[in-house]
């Protein structure tokens, strides 16, 4: 196991499968958020393109683009000190051919600190994958439920295909990724995915026989009250204690309360 005050390298994620040591990932959008949770010790710090429904307030990721999550990546990347820092290529930003997707890759390299980026899917993305690791740039892939493709998969359903889902890890396991998220799909299917791969699996919604998990960070801290997604644990609920804290700082300036004469220069 690398030293805690160590940074988080790509060779840790296989030297931990190995070990079975599990790998704890979560997602962050901006400086302050990436800076308390790599302070709290987590692994791996996503910039997901999930920032397109928890913090732009849409109702899917399509929106996202590349300079937006170029923008994001920077603040978050600059913020870690110990955990690795991976981005997600948005949508249309890597679907076009290997060269697209070589391209944007390497904005996030040149322009931020991030160490990697993630893209969905299995087999359609293989050749992009490839690509993009004989550059040198490490990429986390996803399967399952991905969300980029919600369109087609008509809305964001757990993915049952067993011989598919496998298919699809092993094509991005051979074509070079060094990690592999597989969301929403039965923890049987998981277990049976896991075990034949030698880099690690990272399970949403995927049960505990992964070899790490990820959650969305404003899910975890009970920020963001929008779909509750079943696989999720709510470790907080800081939304409550932010009304309440807003409504006590409005009663004071109504009342007149605040600011104080210590809160007030002399």
């Amino acid at each position: 196991m690398a030293p805690a005050d160590l940074p988080v390298t790509i060779p840790d994620f296989a030297r931990w499968k190995q070990q079975g040591r599990k790998i704890s990932i979560l997602t962050a959008y901006d400086y302050m958020t990436a800076r308390l949770l790599d302070d709290a010790g987590v692994d791996c710090l996503l910039v997901g393109d999930s920032l397109g429904t928890t913090v732009q307030g849409w109702d899917t990721t399509l929106r996202v683009t590349l300079d937006q999550m170029v923008y994001h990546a920077e603040m978050v990347a600059r913020a870690a000190r110990r955990a690795l820092v991976v981005a997600d290529l948005p949508f249309g930003s890597y679907q076009a051919s290997p060269e697209q997707a070589l391209f944007s890759a390497a904005r996030f390299l040149k322009e931020t600190q991030c160490q990697g980026v993630k893209l969905e899917g299995g087999r359609r993305s293989a050749e992009a994958i490839r690509a993009l690791v004989e550059a040198g740039i490490p990429v986390m892939g996803h399967i399952g439920l991905t969300p980029q493709s919600i369109r087609r998969l008509g809305g964001y359903k757990v993915q049952r295909d067993a011989d598919e889902l496998l298919g699809d890890a092993l094509a991005v396991a051979q074509a070079g990724a060094f990690a592999l998220i597989l969301e929403c799909i039965p923890g049987d299917v998981a277990a049976r995915i896991t075990p034949k791969l030698a880099i690690p699996t990272i399970g949403i919604g995927a049960g505990p026989s992964c070899d790490g998990q990820v959650l969305v960070t404003p899910d975890l801290l009970g920020l963001f009250e929008g779909f509750r997604p079943k696989f999720v644990r709510r470790y907080a609920e800081l939304g409550d204690l932010v009304r309440k804290a807003v409504a006590q700082y409005i009663a004071d300036v109504t009342s007149g309360g605040f600011p104080n004469d210590q809160e007030s220069f002399r």
